[in-house]
């Protein structure tokens, strides 16, 4: 019998510590993305958190993913899938040009409509399909490392009547939404337990602008933070969300976001379209509507993710960004004679970041009409006013003011000025 010697333990430990050193480099780490979806393709995603109605996720994440990514949740319409909102809408082309992630969520009740009516859906934390929204936001954030500031919903349909709802539960994960062809916050509630309101639905439930900020501001009590904006889209001949819930919802999201409900900017971008801002008149107004005249309910095309994306101002091409609800101030006083009037008004910044090239709106009493003015350009002389910065005074240094003034006529009427938005910002007034 023969037997194999034994190699010399002393001889064998430094290969043993080279192939042990070779496997812990070579695997990931704890912290490395293991479960991250792979790239430029539509994925699913499972255990991704509480589900309370049992959704889908489904993930689109382009190459060029940029470091710390905005994300938009793009909602299906009713019969509609994550995969047929992918596959019907350009937000992933829009993903690969610039960077960000976007997640598809999908229902799996027979109805392949959102939950948009029961209670627990209309209330922050309640339950239903918007507490699996916030979970697919949460697990992308927390594996993407996303930017918790950029966070945007966007929806057709039952996608946008669930957009008004994720904005009016999730108004601090939020930054703004577009909703094409939807219904106001509320307006579909039932207690029966049924997914459809026929009232609403029929255009037949108003309510005054306070009355729809307040079932907003209800879904979250005691919540005093940033709003987010809203972008609405309808056409006049829509036959199952009928016209007038277009009206309904630019009066609940005004009265949310504490701007005019008369529209600083009104244009027609394409012909048929009346596109009306409201608090601003830029890209990134607090709330912007597109009427569609003489089109019906399937109102979406190729091209409005686009325009919708620039609202988000997640486009190169975008403005820089506003300031936050609360982070200014204006005071004006006014000092009246007969016929005539001068008011100066005083904008404070505060902030923790500088505003550059501002624009001040407010809104003039009826009756008045500037002639002249210092510290900014005025236009239009009437209503609502846009003040212009000078070349002088066109950054406001955090906790910093800058003072303007002018003068008017007035009929009668000598009040001052209300109504201040700053770069679409509204701001708080004395």
């Amino acid at each position: 019998m023969s037997t194999t010697p034994r190699r010399p333990l002393r001889s064998v430990l430094p290969a043993l510590l080279l192939l042990l050193a070779a496997v812990l480099f070579a695997a990931p780490t704890a912290s490395a993305r293991t479960e991250a979806a792979p790239t430029a393709t539509l994925t699913e995603i499972t255990g991704f958190g509480t589900n309370p109605s049992n959704l889908q996720m489904y993930l689109y994440v382009p190459d060029n993913v940029t470091a710390h990514p905005a994300v938009v949740v793009a909602v299906h319409y009713c019969t509609g899938s994550g995969p047929a909102m992918y596959n019907g809408t350009e937000w992933a082309q829009l993903a690969d040009a610039y960077g960000f992630v976007v997640i598809y969520p999908s229902v799996t009740r027979s109805s392949k409509c959102f939950d948009v009516s029961s209670p627990q859906a209309l209330k922050r934390g309640g339950g239903s399909d918007p507490v699996g929204i916030k979970s697919m936001i949460d697990w992308t954030v927390s594996t993407y490392s996303a930017d918790t500031s950029r966070i945007y919903a966007t929806g057709i349909s039952s996608g946008a009547m669930m957009t008004n709802v994720l904005l009016g539960d999730y108004p601090d994960v939020f930054a703004a939404g577009a909703a094409f062809s939807g219904v106001p916050f509320g307006c579909f509630a039932t207690t029966d337990g049924s997914e459809w309101n026929s009232a609403c639905s029929g255009g037949t439930i108003t309510h005054t602008p306070q009355e729809w900020g307040d079932l907003v501001r209800a879904a979250y009590p005691g919540y005093t933070g940033t709003r987010p904006r809203m972008q609405v889209w309808h056409g006049t001949e829509d036959d199952v969300l009928r016209y007038p819930n277009f009206g309904e919802e630019i009066k609940q999201w005004t009265n949310v976001l504490g701007v005019s409900q008369t529209p600083a900017a009104t244009d027609s971008p394409v012909s048929g379209w009346t596109r009306t801002r409201y608090g601003a008149t830029g890209d990134r107004a607090p709330v912007e509507a597109i009427s569609l005249q003489g089109v019906g309910h399937n109102l979406y095309a190729w091209g409005m993710a686009s325009r919708a994306l620039t609202f988000f101002g997640l486009d190169t091409s975008g403005p820089a960004p506003q300031p936050q609800p609360g982070a200014c101030k204006v005071t004006a006083t006014t000092n009246a004679w007969n016929t005539g009037l001068t008011a100066s008004l005083t904008i404070t910044n505060t902030g923790t970041t500088a505003i550059s090239s501002w624009q001040l709106a407010f809104t003039l009493p009826t009756g008045q009409t500037i002639t002249n003015g210092w510290g900014a350009t005025y236009t239009p002389s009437s209503g609502t006013v846009t003040a212009t910065n000078a070349t002088y005074n066109g950054t406001i240094a955090p906790n910093a003011s800058v003072s303007i003034g002018y003068q008017a006529n007035h009929a009668g009427n000598s009040a001052g000025p209300g109504g201040f938005t700053l770069n679409g910002t509204a701001c708080s007034g004395s």
